[in-house]
């Protein structure tokens, strides 16, 4: 009989041990709290650096023109004639020729020109595109030119830090600061990292890869991001769509263990084309109907 109590209540001791491990095991670890206050100073201060980059002398708001070359020779100045036609009050009217062969460009231009690289002056030279990972940047006063790759396609980008749009930019309006909208995520990987084929606004495709999807809930909602990456970026790329200012897009810099805040507190608008992953629509800022 003492036996059959001893073994009754070891039994009754190992229910309860582990009915106590499977509810720890399974109980939810509570979110930290945020402070609203330091929040609002991490996004005042992202607002800052991004005023900052806006306001630079290569940054968007420099940008004056995007020229697609064609195969061959194309002449460059302020002459109507040219292929790629450029203000008069910035560049004499038969400036040069950029020219495109087998998929490599070069910039053929007098030496009075003025084009420098690097502090020093070209009459003759291979230009780097942007997916060359250091592309070569011409100077000409206030303007400098890059080539850009994209697809089959090779483009001059044309930027002049005089810019009007610089100059007279004053600030970008903001909704103020809501602590709500400090989205936790975290991250599903794809293995193997899946292809995404995307088109931009001027109809072209390029290939892209997509290492995961960035997971997170809205009012109980689940959405998904694919995340995509650059040649040469540690951070992932994220793109969404916006009714109210077209496509913008943010970075994400992966962190142990593989969790992410802020995804969507801190986007960025391209004036350029740009690409489109997935569309969240969206109202004052807020996402207001599932991804599709």
């Amino acid at each position: 009989m003492i036996l059959n109590r001893s073994a009754s209540l070891r039994l009754a001791l190992l229910i309860f041990a582990t009915a106590c491990l499977v509810y720890s095991c399974a109980r939810t670890p509570p979110k930290p709290q945020i402070d609203p206050a330091a929040y609002a100073k991490e996004i005042d201060r992202w607002r800052a650096e991004r005023w900052a980059s806006l306001k630079s002398e290569d940054g968007w708001l420099t940008l004056v023109g995007l020229f697609w070359l064609k195969e061959g020779e194309n002449k460059f100045g302020s002459d109507p004639g040219n292929e790629i036609v450029l203000p008069q009050t910035k560049i004499v009217p038969r400036a040069g020729l950029f020219i495109l062969k087998d998929g490599a460009v070069r910039i053929e231009t007098p030496i009075k020109t003025g084009f420098t690289v690097d502090g020093k002056p070209v009459d003759s030279l291979a230009l780097k595109s942007d997916l060359d990972g250091s592309p070569t940047v011409l100077h000409l006063g206030s303007l400098s030119f890059q080539i850009i790759q994209r697809g089959d396609k090779m483009g001059v980008r044309v930027k002049d830090k005089d810019n009007p749009d610089r100059i007279n930019f004053r600030n970008t309006e903001f909704y103020s600061t809501d602590v709500k909208w400090r989205l936790d995520a975290r991250f599903d990987p794809y293995n193997p990292p899946r292809p995404v084929s995307i088109t931009n606004v001027l109809g072209m495709q390029s290939d892209e890869t997509s290492p995961g999807a960035v997971v997170f809930e809205v009012a109980g909602k689940s959405y998904r991001l694919d995340a995509i990456t650059e040649k040469g970026e540690t951070k992932y790329f994220m793109i969404i769509a916006d009714k109210t200012s077209g496509d913008i897009f943010t970075w994400i810099r992966p962190t142990p263990p593989a969790a992410w805040s802020s995804i969507l507190t801190r986007p960025t608008v391209c004036p350029a084309p740009s690409l489109s992953l997935r569309r969240v629509h969206c109202r004052r800022g807020r996402i207001v109907c599932p991804l599709r």
